[in-house]
C-alpha cells in the first residue's frame, strides 16, 4: 500500500508541482559511466571497477522523496542583494538569530517562502534537506516538520555557498528535497557477538561476487510517485 503526500498550491497561478526526486536526477549522475572506462571487468585485487553510479546508497539518496523547485527567477546581486519578479518569494532572518551556525557566512539569512502546503498521513513527518549530491550556489538549513498535524506554510532559510556569485537562478531550479518518514520511538543498545558473526557472514557472501552484491542480496526498492 502506498502512502500519499499532498502538495497544495497557495498561489493564484499554476506552479510546477513537486515531483518524485527520481525525475530530478542530476545530470552529472545520469551521464557518467557505470564502470571505469565503461568496461565491466574486474581487477587483479578481486574487485569490480564500478563507479559511484553503481552505489545503491547514493542512488537511494538522490531519488528519495520529492523535489520543490524555485517558482520564479531569482537575481542575486554582487553585494548579496536579491530580487525576483513576484512579491514575497524571499524574506530575510537577522544574523543574531543564528550567529554561530556552521553555515553562517556573515550576511543575513535569506529564506525561500514556500508556496506549498504539505500534508502527510497520520504518524508521518517530513525531512527537508538540500537536494542530495547536487551542486548548488545555495544550501538550505535542514529541518523536520510534523506535516500530519501542521498544515501551515513551511519556509526554508538558506545561505549562499559562493558569496562572489552574481546572476540569475532560473525558475525551476531544485531547492528542497522533501522526504516523508514514519515517526517511531528508538533506543540504542550495544551489539552482541551474534550481531558481529552475522555481519562477518554477510561480508563473506559479498566477497563471492564481483558486482551488485548489495543490490541483489540486501537492497529493498523504495518508491516515490
Amino acid at each position: 500500500m502506498s502512502r500519499k503526500i499532498t502538495f497544495t498550491n497557495t498561489l493564484d497561478y499554476d506552479l510546477e508541482q513537486p515531483k518524485s526526486a527520481s525525475k530530478w536526477v542530476p545530470e552529472w549522475y545520469s551521464t557518467m559511466e557505470s564502470y571505469k572506462n565503461n568496461k565491466k571487468i574486474a581487477n587483479s585485487f578481486g574487485t569490480g571497477l564500478g563507479t559511484i553510479k553503481k552505489c545503491m546508497p547514493v542512488f537511494d539518496a538522490i531519488t528519495a522523496g520529492y523535489i520543490i523547485v524555485t517558482p520564479v527567477d531569482l537575481y542575486i546581486g554582487p553585494d548579496g542583494t536579491m530580487s525576483w519578479p513576484s512579491a514575497n518569494f524571499i524574506t530575510f532572518h537577522e544574523e543574531w538569530q543564528a550567529p554561530d551556525h556552521p553555515l553562517y557566512n556573515g550576511r543575513l539569512y535569506p529564506k525561500f517562502n514556500n508556496p506549498w502546503i504539505i500534508k502527510t498521513p497520520k504518524g508521518y513527518s517530513s525531512l527537508f534537506v538540500q537536494p542530495f549530491h547536487r551542486k548548488s550556489i545555495f544550501t538550505i538549513m535542514p529541518g523536520i516538520v510534523d506535516t500530519d498535524t501542521y498544515f501551515g506554510l513551511i519556509n526554508f532559510p538558506f545561505v549562499l555557498n559562493d558569496l562572489s556569485f552574481t546572476g540569475i537562478v532560473p525558475k525551476g531550479t531544485p531547492i528542497v528535497q522533501v522526504i516523508p518518514f514514519k515517526r517511531e520511538n528508538w533506543e540504542s543498545k550495544a551489539g552482541t557477538e551474534k550481531d558481529k558473526e552475522q555481519s562477518m557472514q554477510q561480508q563473506k557472501e559479498a566477497r563471492s561476487t564481483f558486482y551488485d552484491y548489495y543490490k541483489r542480496m540486501w537492497h529493498r526498492k523504495k518508491q516515490y510517485k
